[in-house]
């Protein structure tokens, strides 16, 4: 997965930029491949993203690593009781997650954050290998829009029938569960735009994670 070149745009933006580097990393070697998802083979709960940050996990190698999107992440993961420390900047720096797996819908970091729904579907194989692997997997947490309609998608690759009609809509605690597949609940994308203004707050994250560990038990 890591050597994937499908998206040829992805390819050469990842590359550039780890080439160019931001010179608060000049000294850095980027990672500038895929980057894989994170967390424990055994988890219940999938926490879907939209795409590695260019200077994050582009650079780190870990999804949700080294940006401040993955400091609002783990954190409230860390407040959840489903990270054993709340910060994420390389990929050596001891994190574990619990009960938890961490991915994003695109795998390469795409130009100005934003990936086409071409690259998101190019994607999908990928993750669709990763839900055959992550067998206890119960609920699926969509961080933002791209990553809720990724995810009606990846629930078709993986077999089970089409959502709705009515399809349904992406919304903070929004959740779809026709038991057919797993569960999909929504939650406002962790990006600095959202989490600087307001948009998304601390207990505003806390609630859906906590609404996700009560899907996943059954409650």
């Amino acid at each position: 997965m890591t050597e994937c070149r499908a998206c040829p745009r992805l390819v050469a933006w990842r590359e550039e930029v780890a080439t160019v580097k931001r010179a608060a990393y000049a000294d850095e070697q980027y990672w500038g491949r895929p980057a894989p998802g994170f967390g424990d083979p055994d988890a219940r709960i999938l926490v879907l993203g939209l795409a590695p940050a260019a200077h994050g996990a582009n650079r780190t190698g870990r999804v949700f690593t080294g940006d401040r999107s993955g400091d609002f992440l783990y954190a409230a993961l860390h407040r959840a009781g489903l990270a054993n420390q709340p910060t994420s900047v390389a990929r050596d720096d001891g994190l574990a997650l619990h009960d938890t797996w961490v991915s994003a819908a695109v795998r390469c970091a795409p130009p100005a954050n934003k990936p086409t729904p071409d690259e998101r579907d190019t994607c999908l194989p990928w993750a669709v290998r990763e839900l055959e692997l992550l067998s206890r997997l119960r609920v699926v947490l969509c961080l933002g829009g791209f990553a809720w309609e990724a995810a009606l998608r990846l629930r078709r690759a993986a077999g089970a029938p089409a959502a709705g009609p009515p399809k349904p809509r992406f919304g903070h605690g929004a959740l779809f569960d026709d038991g057919a597949w797993l569960p999909l609940l929504g939650c406002f994308h962790v990006s600095q735009q959202n989490t600087f203004t307001g948009r998304l707050t601390e207990p505003m994250i806390d609630g859906v994670l906590e609404q996700a560990r009560a899907i996943a038990d059954g409650r």
